[in-house]
Parts: structure tokens; sequence; C-alpha cells
């Protein structure tokens, strides 16, 4: 993501304080906290997965993905 993508996120959060978005407004809000969302999801997961355990007697393994959470309350 672009640092003026990022500016401008700021700007409308900034606007939206001040006032109403207007429709349109909203909208380039919506789509650049999603895109946004998805770039720090992208380098979590990235950085996750060239992460590796060291223990104590010198060995190591790459972190594992564990089994997903079913949960009714449970946010993904």
């Amino acid at each position: 993501m672009k640092d003026a993508d990022i500016q401008r996120i700021n700007e409308l959060s900034r606007l939206a304080r001040q006032r109403p978005l207007t429709e349109e407004e909203a909208a380039e809000r919506a789509r650049l906290r999603a895109a946004y969302i998805a770039d720090v999801r992208a380098s979590l997961q990235q950085q996750l997965d060239h992460t590796t355990i060291v223990y104590p007697d010198g060995s190591r393994e790459k972190l594992q993905q564990k089994k997903t959470i079913q949960h009714s309350n449970y946010i993904q």
C-alpha cells in the first residue's frame, strides 16, 4: 500500500469526525481500509511463514499453522 493511500485513509477519518461522509467518500474509505487490512494480513502471514522455533537442544522447527477454531463468537 502506498503512503498516499494511507494518508487518504487518515484524511477521510478526520473528515468523518468533522462531518458525515458522502457516499463516495464512505465507499472510498471502505475500499482503502479493506486493501490496508489485506496488506497487513499478507505481511503477517509472510512473517509467520518464515518463523522458526529454536529449541534449547539446538534443533529447529518451522512454525506450524494451528487448526482453525470453530466458535460461534469467533471473528475471522
